[in-house]
C-alpha cells in the first residue's frame, strides 16, 4: 500500500513540475517590431515601430527583403531614450515591384539579437521613364548637365536613372556574361557623405549587396562593379543624388523670388503715403 501510495506522490509531483515548466521557461523578447498596417498599395507610407528591452548605445538595423528573399532595403536607425525606435519605407519604387509578403526584420546590439514581422505588398506598376541618352563611353542622367563616364565588359549598358527617394542611381544593364562595370560618377550626380567625410556606397545587383572597388577623387568616384550572366539592374545608394529635372526646378525657383521680391517691393511702394 505504501509503495501504491509513493508511487503515487511520485507521478503527482512529476506531473506537477511538467505543469509549471511554460512558467519558468517564458522570457520576455529583448526585441520587437511592428508595422502599422498588414498590407499597403503602391506609395503608401510602411511605418515601422519597435522597442528593445535593453540599450547598449547603438542603432537598430531594419532590413526589408521580398517574397523572393532579395534585399529591397535597409537602415540604421536610432533608438531612444524611451527605448523605441521608428523608420517609414515607401511602398514601391524598384526593388520593391512584386505582389506578395514582405519581411521586416530587425537586429540589435552586439549579439546581433533579432525580431521580424511581416506585411502584404499588392505589387507596383513601372512608371515610363525619359531613357539616358547612351554613347559607348558616357550616360547622360536626367536632371544633371554632368556625364557619367564608364566601361563595360560582357554586356551593354541600357541606362542610368536617378532615384531622388532612394538617392540612388539605378543602372539598366543587359549582361550576356559574367563581367565587370567601371563608371566614372561625378560628386554633383551621385555622392556619399557624412559629417563632410567620405562615406561608402552601398551596391545592389538585383536586389543583392555585392562588393566592389573604388577609386576617390575630389570631382569624381570611380566604381568598378562585377557582375554575372543574366543580371540585370545595379542599384548604386549613396547621401544625395541629383534630383530629377533639378536644374529646371532650379531656375523656376529663382525666377518665383525673384518675381515675389518685385511684387512685394511694388506693393511696399503704392501704400507709401505721397505728400
Amino acid at each position: 500500500m505504501k509503495a501504491h501510495l509513493s508511487v503515487f506522490a511520485l507521478s503527482a509531483i512529476l506531473f506537477a513540475s511538467i505543469g509549471m515548466a511554460p512558467a519558468f521557461g517564458q522570457i520576455q523578447s529583448s526585441i520587437v517590431v511592428t508595422t502599422d498596417k498588414s498590407s499597403y498599395a503602391e506609395g503608401e507610407t510602411i511605418l515601422v515601430t519597435g522597442e528593445v528591452k535593453d540599450l547598449y548605445g547603438v542603432p537598430v538595423s531594419v532590413i526589408v527583403k521580398a517574397p523572393n528573399g532579395n534585399l529591397v532595403s535597409i537602415a540604421q536607425v536610432t533608438v531612444g531614450a524611451d527605448k523605441k525606435f521608428s523608420t517609414e519605407i515607401t511602398a514601391g519604387g524598384s526593388l520593391m515591384k512584386a505582389t506578395g509578403e514582405y519581411t521586416v526584420t530587425v537586429q540589435y546590439g552586439t549579439e546581433n539579437r533579432t525580431a521580424t514581422t511581416s506585411f502584404e505588398f499588392g505589387g507596383s506598376t513601372d512608371t515610363p521613364k525619359t531613357p539616358s541618352s547612351v554613347t559607348e563611353t558616357t550616360v547622360s542622367v536626367q536632371g544633371s548637365s554632368d556625364l557619367i563616364g564608364y566601361e563595360i565588359t560582357g554586356g551593354k549598358l541600357l541606362s542610368i536613372m536617378p532615384d531622388v527617394d532612394a538617392n540612388s542611381l539605378i543602372v539598366s544593364i543587359s549582361a550576356t556574361s559574367d563581367g565587370s562595370l567601371t563608371l566614372t560618377i561625378p560628386r554633383s550626380v551621385l555622392d556619399a557623405t557624412i559629417g563632410g567625410e567620405d562615406d561608402d556606397f552601398f551596391v545592389l545587383i538585383d536586389g543583392e549587396e555585392v562588393d566592389f572597388d573604388e577609386t576617390v577623387t575630389s570631382t569624381d568616384r570611380v566604381l568598378t562593379i562585377a557582375f554575372p550572366v543574366g543580371a540585370e539592374e545595379i542599384e548604386i545608394i549613396g547621401t544625395f543624388v541629383v534630383p530629377e529635372f533639378g536644374t529646371i526646378a532650379a531656375m523656376i525657383l529663382a525666377v518665383a523670388i525673384i518675381s515675389i521680391i518685385a511684387v512685394s517691393a511694388k506693393s511696399r511702394l503704392s501704400i507709401i503715403p505721397r505728400y
